[in-house]
């Protein structure tokens, strides 16, 4: 018999009781940063839900936005935005505890009235892939590079969602730049590793934080909400280590000579 499971809701009141569930040290800055990105007013909407069993261990989670306000470079009206959902306990994973959030957030489409939900799916590392919503009734949007948009609709007369292109946003940028949002509690660690690498390794590098979700819509990157790009060139579009990032700095050195 499958184990019971809770469903509690992260509120600016206790979520320093609840967590994050991305991060358990509470005691880190990204922890820190990500509680303040969490309470900002500018993200009017936002609802992260997390699944805890019978002995308070948590099991999973899902972020959601309206889609106005989301993190990532999506056009769309009156849906909502899943920005993260995970389901890393590998027991729950049996447990259709990925569908049991999916279910939360269309319950709060429809009390809203909203056209439907949507998400970012991947086959590629820090983002989910489109099994869970495939088999709980979304459909592929469009995509680009390596990211499907997916969205179910509550209303058959409202337009599908559309991603924007992030690769019209690159010309922008010259030298080496690394572009970040506080929405995901590990980019703080990213960009003091890479600050750090690229201080030892006598690299000039520029970098920008997205403090709006209209900055995040227009970021050089499908993530969104992180990109490391060189002379307009996309080196990595999610969470990277500084250990990656002195790869990245070898492989450029080697194709420059």
């Amino acid at each position: 018999m499958a184990e019971r499971i809770n469903i509690i809701d992260v509120t600016t009141d206790n979520v320093h009781e609840a967590g994050i569930y991305c991060i358990k040290d509470k005691k880190s800055p990204g922890y820190h940063k990500k509680v303040e990105w969490f309470r900002n007013k500018i993200n009017k909407g936002l609802k992260i839900k997390i699944v805890i069993d019978n002995s308070g261990k948590q099991l999973g989670f899902i972020e959601w936005i309206p889609s106005e306000l989301a993190w990532r470079p999506v056009k769309a009206v009156n849906y909502l935005f899943i920005q993260c959902i995970g389901v890393f306990v590998k027991k729950a994973r049996n447990q259709n505890i990925g569908t049991a959030l999916l279910n939360e957030c269309e319950h709060e489409a429809v009390q809203a009235n909203k056209s439907g939900i949507c998400v970012m799916t991947s086959d590629g590392p820090w983002i989910a892939n489109r099994t869970l919503f495939e088999k709980n009734g979304f459909m592929i949007a469009n995509k680009l590079d390596r990211f499907e948009l997916m969205y179910k609709r509550l209303n058959n007369t409202s337009p599908a969602p559309q991603l924007k292109n992030w690769n019209m946003q690159l010309v922008k940028y010259e030298g080496w730049n690394l572009i970040y949002a506080d929405q995901c509690p590990w980019h703080e660690k990213s960009v003091k590793d890479i600050s750090q690498s690229a201080a030892e390794n006598g690299i000039k590098i520029m970098i920008t934080k997205l403090t709006t979700p209209e900055e995040a819509q227009n970021a050089p990157s499908g993530f969104g909400t992180f990109a490391l790009v060189k002379d307009g060139r996309l080196l990595a579009d999610h969470y990277i280590s500084g250990t990656r990032f002195g790869n990245i700095l070898k492989q450029e050195k080697k194709e420059s000579n």
